[in-house]
């Protein structure tokens, strides 16, 4: 799949005050979100506004990102950009901040609500999908697998696991699923995680890490307990590329992160400046593996 998905040109106001346009993420630490951050400031560069970035130290703290929501409301902002931990439990702070009339710009996980304006993001159905694909075909369509992924409350965590166990359904009738855990997003969580289903399941052939955390504690797991299985990811970063080129993982999803960045900042001008922009923005993913990874499009997309 391509990229991203290119926006209307965006007509910046000449000679007025900068708009600020706060960004609240679902973490910060993982490189992912960094490089989300790169994209967001690299917009803010080029249409003339004023962006922060932040979010809580990991993906399990709900309060602590609607804190960050209400502090981002109390400067006025012209627009929020968000990315939800749980897809219904920020609802009621997205009330107050679509009550003050600031537009909302759903980035990466969406909501349980048309509140937002749009959402920036990958398609988390169909790129578990190809993952379930890219596993069928390395563990010879048949045998046992997990998934291990980062909650059960983000459109991204659902989904994700939504979109792999529905193609092992509807595709592969001699893969049996054994284990769906969850491990915050941690990859120490994830990696303790990983050590119990090879425990419990000593002939699994694969699991699915749905995102960095759970894949680099998947590969963490594997390592230390000397296991011989497949191990497929979802995003990039250094650990996950080092791990994809030794071999010790078969591949993993990409999303796009600096362009979901890019692209949140510019539907939010676009929206303050009146122009209408699309219900979902989708902002692409490509399988990367060591066959793929140095081929210009791909290592575009792939973060340090």
């Amino acid at each position: 799949m391509s990229a991203t998905t290119v926006l209307a040109s965006v007509t910046v106001a000449v000679g007025q005050t900068r708009h600020y346009i706060p960004l609240i993420s679902k973490g910060f630490s993982h490189q992912f979100w960094q490089a989300v951050k790169l994209g967001s400031e690299q917009a803010a560069e080029e249409f003339g506004v004023d962006v922060t970035f932040e979010g809580p130290d990991n993906e399990g703290q709900v309060d602590r990102q609607i804190d960050m929501l209400a502090a981002a409301l109390a400067k006025n902002p012209a627009a929020i950009g968000f990315a939800a931990v749980d897809s219904q439990a920020s609802i009621p702070m997205l009330r107050e901040i679509d009550a003050a009339g600031v537009p909302i710009i759903a980035f990466d996980s969406g909501v349980a609500s048309d509140l937002p304006v749009t959402t920036c993001t990958t398609d988390n159905l169909a790129s578990a999908a190809l993952a379930a694909d890219k596993m069928a075909e390395a563990i010879g369509g048949a045998g046992k697998v997990a998934i291990i992924s980062h909650d059960q409350t983000s459109v991204t965590g659902i989904e994700r696991v939504d979109g792999f166990v529905n193609q092992v359904a509807e595709k592969y009738p001699d893969i049996e699923i054994v284990s769906i855990q969850y491990g915050g997003g941690d990859h120490l969580i994830s990696t303790e995680i990983t050590k119990s289903i090879l425990t419990a399941n000593p002939d699994i052939k694969g699991i699915f890490g749905a995102n960095e955390g759970s894949a680099i504690g998947v590969v963490n797991g594997v390592t230390e307990s000397g296991a011989d299985i497949v191990i497929i990811g979802y995003d990039s970063g250094a650990a996950q590329k080092d791990a994809v080129r030794s071999g010790l993982m078969a591949g993993a999803i990409t999303q796009n992160p600096v362009g979901i960045g890019y692209e949140t900042v510019k539907a939010a001008v676009m929206t303050i400046n009146g122009e209408t922009v699309p219900e979902i923005i989708d902002t692409g993913f490509y399988y990367y593996d060591a066959g793929n990874m140095d081929e210009p499009q791909i290592a575009a997309v792939l973060y340090d």
